[in-house]
């Protein structure tokens, strides 16, 4: 992913796909390193080092993961919201890992709400159900903001109520004056 930032980010330096793939080469260790060295010793003409398809293609079907769908799959229904963790984190990591699916939204709110803690699918009952994955996330991320809000509050230091302005009137109740 760094590599296509670059690229992104630096057009003109990366114009050439020979470049891209000297860029990410850097990137390469232990098994893809000497994969990568003996393309460059011994089949020096291999498109795998000059063209971005065919590295990508070659280091992926060798070293890369084999079905990256499944991979993505079984990571979103081992994806958990920890109870103390706000709601904006994690649903990047949610969707890091929707995007590399094809499930449509109607699927990925089905795994986003079993995904919630407790105390925000508490409060999803009590609501209406929203008709789009956005407004679900922007409801559950209005119910974390509003938690966290109110763990604020609760936490903060309390100071007793004092009528008199004096330190000593509860002295002075308990002694009867």
């Amino acid at each position: 992913m760094a590599c296509l930032i670059m690229f992104q980010a630096k057009p003109l330096t990366f114009q050439l796909e020979s470049s891209h793939v000297a860029f990410a080469a850097l990137y390469l260790q232990g098994i893809t390193f000497d994969h990568y060295t003996a393309l460059l010793w011994f089949d020096p003409n291999s498109p795998v080092l000059s063209n971005w398809q065919a590295f990508a293609q070659e280091f992926s079907s060798k070293f890369g993961v084999f079905d990256t769908v499944a991979e993505a799959e079984e990571n979103l229904f081992n994806l958990w919201m920890c109870n103390n963790k706000q709601f904006t984190t994690f649903i990047i990591q949610f969707e890091k890992e929707a995007y590399k699916t094809s499930w449509n939204y109607n699927a990925l709110q089905f795994a986003l709400c079993h995904a919630l803690p407790q105390r925000i699918k508490d409060i999803l009952r009590l609501t209406p159900k929203q008709p789009s994955y956005n407004g679900y996330k922007a409801l559950v991320t209005q119910i974390n903001q509003q938690y966290w809000k109110d763990c604020s509050e609760y936490s903060a230091p309390r100071v007793p109520w004092n009528p008199s302005g004096n330190s000593n009137w509860q002295n002075g109740a308990a002694a009867g004056n």
